[in-house]
């Protein structure tokens, strides 16, 4: 295997495992929960069409440097607004909604982080 892709595929674990964790969370919530899965990947789908979200995460994706901030922030924020969003603090927003944006930014934010690593590597 090239240096290269070694060293891409080594700084870039944490993407590949976010990408893959998006995956699993796709075909087990289809054995699980058939329905919920549609409505929240549907949702996903539809958040995609709202650029200001993707501009969001790609930017956060290829332009901070320490990707772990954005991944365990992203994680961290979706938890505390998951624990609001039970304690009534947000009444019209839902649960399933939120890990829609949760799955958008993280997927985007991974796949720009993923090319600022080739664009190091191929530049040097």
């Amino acid at each position: 295997m090239n240096d290269q892709l070694k060293a891409i595929l080594s700084k870039a674990k944490l993407n590949f495992a976010i990408l893959a964790s998006i995956l699993t969370i796709a075909v087990l919530g289809k054995f699980t929960n058939p329905e919920l899965t549609n409505s929240i990947f549907v949702t996903a789908d539809q958040l995609v069409a709202e650029l200001y979200l993707v501009f969001i995460a790609i930017t956060l994706g290829a332009f901070i440097p320490n990707f772990k901030l954005v991944a365990f922030g992203s994680i961290g924020a979706f938890i505390a607004a998951a624990i609001l969003i039970q304690l009534k603090v947000f009444n019209y927003l839902t649960t399933e909604y939120l890990f829609a944006i949760l799955i958008v930014t993280l997927g985007f934010a991974s796949i720009a982080n993923l090319y600022r690593h080739y664009r190091e590597f191929n530049l040097q």
